[in-house]
């Protein structure tokens, strides 16, 4: 039996470039493409993948709290990110909320069928860029981002937050109350050494955090700006 796999991502093309690549193995098939976590929910939850190819940075509530929530309701389904991101704290985070497997989107091709069998199998895998950046970063001395200094939570309301979302909007989709965003917001804030939106954003962007920096959808600084 074939296995099924759930393709996650806000960027079209690389989405139909990726399920080109899994026709071309017949004991791959391809449940369905989403893109936004929102609807990968929604798409485990009615089709039941074997696997969840996902991505990070995309609009709503964004790869991080759609893993966790697919893990949490569907811990059969095996979840792997495909991204930009490398670094911490990134690779760690989404490891601790259950991910089997981690790529980056500069792997060989072959190298993400080769990840979907071994975690179909029960394995983990790990790229070997994220495994190396890992490593170095367990090391004593080993140079560290500040944001390891977020919980989950606040790590999710700040990737939010740098996409431009409001507050009702994040409360809306994390079903928490304003409030509450809000003081996980000055929270985040007090822990960064930032003031505002805008410098948030900006040291967001220096430690690679967000994939569209320039004015693309997703990147939130206009918006932050409109905040600060």
């Amino acid at each position: 039996m074939a296995i099924r796999v759930l393709l996650v991502d806000d960027q079209k093309l690389f989405l139909r470039g990726i399920g080109r690549l899994l026709e071309d193995h017949a004991d791959l098939e391809v449940a369905g493409y989403a893109t936004t976590g929102e609807e990968a929910i929604r798409m485990v939850r009615e089709r039941r993948p074997d696997v969840v190819l996902m991505d990070v940075n995309m609009p709503g509530i964004g790869g991080l709290e759609a893993t966790r929530r697919i893990l949490a309701n569907h811990p059969e389904t095996r979840v792997i990110i495909l991204t930009v991101h490398a670094d911490d704290p990134f690779p760690a985070r989404l490891l601790e909320a259950g991910a089997s497997g981690y790529l980056t989107k500069t792997c060989e091709h072959e190298e993400i069928v080769t990840a979907i069998r071994k975690v179909h199998a029960g394995e983990r895998y790990i790229g070997a860029d994220i495994a190396r950046q890992l490593a170095l970063s367990m090391l004593p001395g080993g140079e560290r981002s500040p944001f390891d200094r977020l919980s989950q939570r606040e790590m999710q309301v700040m990737l939010m937050v740098t996409q431009g979302h409001s507050i009702q909007e994040i409360a809306d989709k994390l079903a928490l109350s304003p409030k509450t965003v809000s003081t996980y917001r000055y929270r985040i804030y007090e822990k960064l050494g930032v003031g505002n939106d805008v410098e948030l954003t900006h040291l967001a962007m220096r430690y690679g955090m967000l994939e569209r920096l320039e004015g693309g959808e997703g990147s939130g600084l206009d918006a932050a700006a409109d905040r600060a």
